[in-house]
C-alpha cells in the first residue's frame, strides 16, 4: 500500500459563515470577500504553585477567551444600491446593543477536514480606507461572547 502524500495547509483553508436565520431555523450563509482570517483562543492560566511541588511551578487553566480578526472586501449591488446582506448584518450588529449586537457564526476548514467551530461574537466593524486606487475593505474583530464550540465540519463528506 502506498503512503499517502501529506500536503501543507494554506492560510485560505477557512470558510466563515453567518447565521442569517434564527436558532430554531438556522440559515448559514457564506461571508464573501474574506482576505485575511486569524482565529485565536487564549486560555487564562493562573499560578497554582505551592510547597508540595518541590520547587516546580504549578499552573491551572481558569478561563478562556476567543476572537477572530478578519479583513473582508466589501461587496455591493450598485444597480439596486444594497450591500451584501451578510456584510450588512455584521455592520449593523456593530452599532447595536444587547442580543442584536451578537453575531452567531461558525468557521470551518473549507476542504472538509475535521476542524470547525461555532459561537457568538460581538463585531467591531472598521472600514480600512486607503488610497484612491484601493479596493473597499473592512477590518472586523469578532470578540467571543461565551464558548467557542468545536463542531463537526458541515463540509465533511461521509
Amino acid at each position: 500500500m502506498a503512503t499517502p502524500i501529506e500536503e501543507n495547509e494554506l492560510a485560505r483553508e477557512w470558510r466563515l459563515e453567518i447565521n442569517m436565520g434564527t436558532d430554531e431555523s438556522p440559515d448559514w450563509q457564506l461571508c464573501p470577500g474574506v482576505r485575511e482570517f486569524q482565529p485565536a483562543s487564549e486560555p487564562n492560566i493562573e499560578d497554582s504553585s505551592d510547597y508540595d511541588g518541590e520547587g516546580w511551578a504549578g499552573n491551572e487553566k481558569t478561563g478562556q477567551s476567543w476572537e477572530i480578526s478578519a479583513t473582508i472586501r466589501r461587496k455591493a449591488n450598485k444597480s439596486v444600491k444594497v450591500y451584501h446582506p451578510v456584510h450588512e448584518k455584521i455592520r449593523l450588529a456593530h452599532f447595536a446593543y444587547g442580543s442584536s449586537n451578537k453575531i452567531h457564526l461558525r468557521y470551518m476548514n473549507r476542504d472538509g477536514l475535521p476542524e470547525a467551530y461555532e459561537g457568538r461574537a460581538i463585531p467591531n466593524w472598521q472600514p480600512s480606507g486607503g488610497e484612491y486606487t484601493a479596493l473597499g475593505e473592512v477590518e472586523i474583530t469578532f470578540t467571543g461572547d461565551g464558548a467557542l464550540t468545536p463542531i463537526d465540519n458541515p463540509l465533511a463528506t461521509p
